[in-house]
Formats: C-alpha cells, sequence, structure tokens
C-alpha cells in the first residue's frame, strides 16, 4: 500500500474505531507526516518497501537531530509508526510488521508537582468573588480540584453532567466516562455560578449544554480555562508553579497523603493501569523522608 493511503486508512481507523480524541489524532498525524517525508526523501513510496533497518535508521537519526528531541515527543514519534505498521499487518495490508522491534526511548522519571493544600485554597480563593466571570472561575478551579479533572474533561463537561446530586459524568481519553463525587465547596461554588451567572452568559450566546461559558456566552474553551488558571496563580504568587495539571495532581496527591487507596485513585483520575497513578505514591514516599528526616532525633 502506498505511504499516503496507508497513513490515510490508519487515521481513520484511530478516529473511528479507537475513538481517540481530535486532539490525539493530530499528534498522530503530525507524526506520520514527518514520517511519509523523511520515506519520499530515500525513494520509499510503498509500505511493503519498509524493513526494520529502515526503521532503525529512522528511529536513529531522529534521535541524534540538533536539537535533539525531547524524549517524550520522540516516544509519541515511535508509537505512532508502530501503531501504523501493526495496523498494516493486522488488517492484511502487509506481509509482516517491521516495527515490532522498534522499541521507544527510556524516558527521564517525572514526578508530578503538587502543590500543598495551603497553597491550593489560595489558588481557590483568588478569582474575584463579586464578578460574574470571577464566580465562574472559582466554581471551574473547585471542580478541577473537588474531581481531580482534567481540562479538557470539565470544559466540556454539560450542566446535566452534574444533575446527579454530589457526583458528576465526566469523559476521559477514549471518550471513556467515569462517575466522581464532588465536595461540598465544588457544588456550592458550581451551585453559585450555575443560579448567578450562568443563566445571563446563556443568553448572549447561542443555546449550549456545556456548563462553563465564556463572556459572549460561547462553550469555554480549553486555552480560556488554561487563562482562569494561570490568572488566579499569578494572583497568590504561584505562577511558576502551576500548569494545567496541577490541580489534578494535587488532588491524587493529597487523596493519597490522606489515606486513600491507589485503587480508588485510579479509578477517580480515570487512569487504565494502576501503574500509572503508582507515580503518586513515589510522591508521598518522598513526604513522608522528609518529615522523617526532619522529625526522628536518630534520623541524620
Amino acid at each position: 500500500m502506498r505511504v499516503e493511503r496507508a497513513v490515510d486508512a490508519y487515521l481513520r481507523h484511530v478516529t473511528i474505531e479507537r475513538g481517540l480524541s481530535d486532539h490525539t489524532v493530530a499528534a498522530y498525524r503530525r507524526d506520520l507526516a514527518a514520517y511519509g517525508e523523511w520515506l519520499a526523501e530515500r525513494g520509499i513510496d510503498d509500505t511493503n518497501e519498509v524493513s526494520a533497518a529502515i526503521l532503525a535508521e529512522f528511529a536513529a537519526e531522529r534521535a541524534s537531530a540538533d536539537p535533539p528531541p525531547a524524549a517524550s515527543s520522540l516516544a509519541r514519534l515511535q508509537s505512532s509508526v508502530r501503531g501504523l505498521h501493526r495496523f498494516l499487518a493486522r488488517e492484511g495490508h502487509a506481509d509482516d510488521d517491521p516495527a515490532q522491534r522498534l522499541r521507544p526511548p527510556k524516558q527521564p522519571r517525572r514526578l508530578p508537582k503538587a502543590l500543598s493544600i495551603e497553597q491550593v485554597e489560595r489558588l481557590l480563593q483568588a478569582p474575584p468573588a463579586e464578578e460574574p466571570l470571577g464566580i465562574r472561575d472559582r466554581a471551574l478551579l473547585e471542580l478541577l480540584y473537588a474531581t481531580g479533572a482534567r481540562v479538557s474533561e470539565a470544559v466540556g463537561l454539560d450542566v446535566d453532567d452534574l444533575a446527579h446530586g454530589d457526583v458528576v459524568r465526566l469523559r476521559g481519553k477514549g471518550s471513556k466516562e467515569r462517575i466522581v463525587p464532588v465536595g461540598s465547596y465544588a457544588r456550592a461554588a458550581v451551585d453559585a455560578y450555575l443560579t448567578r451567572v450562568r443563566p445571563d452568559l446563556a443568553t448572549r450566546g447561542t443555546a449550549s449544554p456545556k456548563l462553563f461559558l465564556g463572556a459572549r456566552g460561547r462553550p469555554l474553551s480549553r486555552q480560556s480555562a488554561w487563562l482562569v488558571i494561570q490568572s488566579a496563580a499569578e494572583r497568590t504568587q504561584l505562577s511558576a508553579h502551576v500548569s494545567p495539571h496541577t490541580l489534578r495532581h494535587s488532588f491524587a496527591t493529597h487523596l493519597l497523603q490522606g489515606g486513600a487507596d491507589v485503587r480508588v485513585v485510579q479509578e477517580l483520575l480515570g487512569h487504565a493501569s494502576v501503574a500509572t497513578t503508582q507515580i503518586y505514591t513515589h510522591v508521598t514516599v518522598d513526604t513522608l523522608r522528609d518529615i522523617y528526616a526532619t522529625s526522628h532525633p536518630r534520623a541524620r
């Protein structure tokens, strides 16, 4: 199969059959476009001409680029290529899978950065409570910390997703749904937004079922939600420590520090594997080690 046709078929597969998000599919498309250009430069336009040796050359050349790519970017690129060739072999478009021995680069283990409880409280109180958009922003921040939702999951919420009392229905990666409890603080903040602010915002734009709306009545975008978080961080002088995932990391870390079971946290975060969640246990162990070192009389 010609490379271009193969890539199109694979992208249709991950979009329709696997239900991957638009963001993920766009990343695959960029990676495979770069791979297709590399093959074209070598006169290869048929996927059956690709061998394990050619793929090894591709991986080595990308890894030695100047400036060197981030390990995460290189790993994602190789994952895209492996997925393409695995798909072609499984669907009978190729005699074998030349990428089955292609191994991603080892990535440095990055511990998630979490805020302290006191820092989170300052962040949540940063939006001005007397302003309509400040009430909305507080509701967004409280909900992110209360549920551990990704920013994309929060802005994707419909009003009806909160219609079940003290729980919320979140739609995660691959359109997988999960039910997560909502604490009293977040529920009060969201109720204040729903009764005092959202009705007016809704009249400014076309009717939308989305929970969070912008100043013009349109659904709040991920970028706008990120600006809300960044603005709150700047108000509390925490901007150097806050990223779009910070409240999610803090949610998980504080639950584990409070004694929650790692598998419960896995379910709340929507992780497919507990191994992904266990990175947070390293954070809590580090905290225990620090407390031990400063508190035990014979620790040092």
